[in-house]
């Protein structure tokens, strides 16, 4: 067992790491305007192009970078650090997207990979979040295609998507499928823009659907897919939530050490007074033992040494985990700033509200204890276990 990085994942850290600071200038631009202008998107989309860390979860041969997960984590964690959710412009297509056909690839996956286009996914809505299966959007045989009626909220990215991938209940039978939908299809209509509680460079906006016509070339997968192709992109995605907060709690603790290093109260650094020692000790903590199990489980999934119900468990507990534990961390540090760390003009602040929804979106807390529970009770504690190599698989 080799727990040391690879040279490749220290070069592609190292490009990470560039890219992070490259687009960390923008962050106090995206936080005082709730956003960027057109000329920073272009900026930093060709600064990502030119990194060529744009599409990590997409083959080479698609133009992607072809990461594994192991190292898509890996890039994950450093982008972690940045706020107002820039690290979303470091685009990952959707992973549902690898299940478009030939023509359909051109027309979406692609343009998408080369920063041409954005997707986005329109899952939830106002009776179905944590249970997808109370979809009410429908989608209706009509000649050779399908008629969509019904409402998605939360869409991430959905004011600056060009397309979007919604979940809806097919035909009488209501097989949950995936469209592939133009935005500027009739019908589709951005209804509101929500104020959220964070501030992200991108928006989650609602939209209803009004007898919105696609053809059969617009199913992605195939009908009644919809809810193993969105399993899978929650179980990867929960990985990589899971890099993403425990970067953010890296930068956080790394800004509280240097402030407590500096700053001083009674005639002494704050980082003297044992108060202020336990907190960055327990920062410590929640960060590195976290940090290693989203590695182990990366390393699993490359190594092809779980089955995938224990994936989804394992999954689930690294989210759970690490979206907890990077809320507790920050919660510390900026308690270490004290009434600086109130400040929006300060990282720690922003990190502060930012993490805050990584305990919400893409399964709540309370859904990954239930998936967790669900598997230890159906089949015991092997989802704790190690399992070791087999068929050639090797440590990386």
């Amino acid at each position: 067992m080799d727990f040391r990085p690879s040279a490749r994942q220290e070069e592609l850290r190292g490009a990470a790491r560039a890219l992070t600071e490259f687009i960390m200038k923008y962050e106090l631009d995206c936080e005082e305007n709730n956003g960027l202008p057109p000329q920073a998107h272009t900026e930093i989309r060709d600064a990502v192009l030119d990194s060529g860390l744009q599409a990590v979860n997409m083959p080479v041969e698609w133009g992607g970078a072809g990461l594994t997960i192991l190292e898509q984590v890996t890039v994950q964690t450093e982008l972690g650090r940045l706020t107002g959710a820039l690290w979303d412009m470091v685009w990952r297509p959707a992973n549902a997207l690898s299940f478009c056909t030939p023509e359909q690839r051109g027309r979406y996956l692609v343009p998408v990979i080369h920063g041409r286009r954005r997707d986005c996914y329109a899952v939830s809505e106002p009776e179905a979040g944590s249970d997808p299966q109370s979809v009410r959007t429908t989608a209706t045989r009509s000649g050779g295609g399908w008629v969509l009626n019904g409402e998605k909220w939360f869409v991430t990215v959905g004011d600056h998507a060009d397309f979007m991938i919604v979940l809806a209940a097919a035909g009488e039978e209501r097989a949950p499928t995936l469209f592939l939908v133009d935005k500027d299809t009739p019908g589709v209509e951005m209804t509101r823009v929500p104020r959220w509680m964070h501030t992200f460079v991108y928006e989650h906006p609602e939209f209803t659907f009004t007898d919105v016509h696609v053809g059969d070339d617009a199913v992605l997968g195939e009908v009644g897919g919809g809810y193993d192709i969105t399993r899978s992109w929650f179980t990867e995605e929960r990985l990589m939530i899971a890099a993403r907060t425990i970067g953010a709690a890296e930068r956080a603790l790394e800004l509280a050490r240097d402030w407590a290093v500096e700053r001083r109260q009674f005639g002494s650094p704050i980082a003297d007074f044992q108060l202020i020692q336990g907190m960055l000790a327990d920062c410590a903590v929640d960060i590195a033992v976290n940090r290693a199990y989203t590695h182990q489980v990366a390393w699993e999934v490359d190594g092809g040494l779980v089955d995938r119900k224990t994936l989804h468990a394992k999954a689930a507990i690294a989210k759970l985990a690490a979206s907890e534990a990077s809320g507790r961390v920050v919660d510390r540090c900026l308690q270490i700033f004290g009434g600086r760390g109130y400040d929006r003009s300060y990282p720690v602040e922003r990190l502060y509200r930012e993490l805050r929804v990584d305990r919400i979106w893409e399964g709540t807390s309370e859904i990954q204890r239930l998936i967790i529970a669900g598997e230890l009770v159906k089949r015991g504690t092997g989802v704790l276990q190690m399992p070791a190599a087999v068929g050639g698989a090797e440590s990386r």
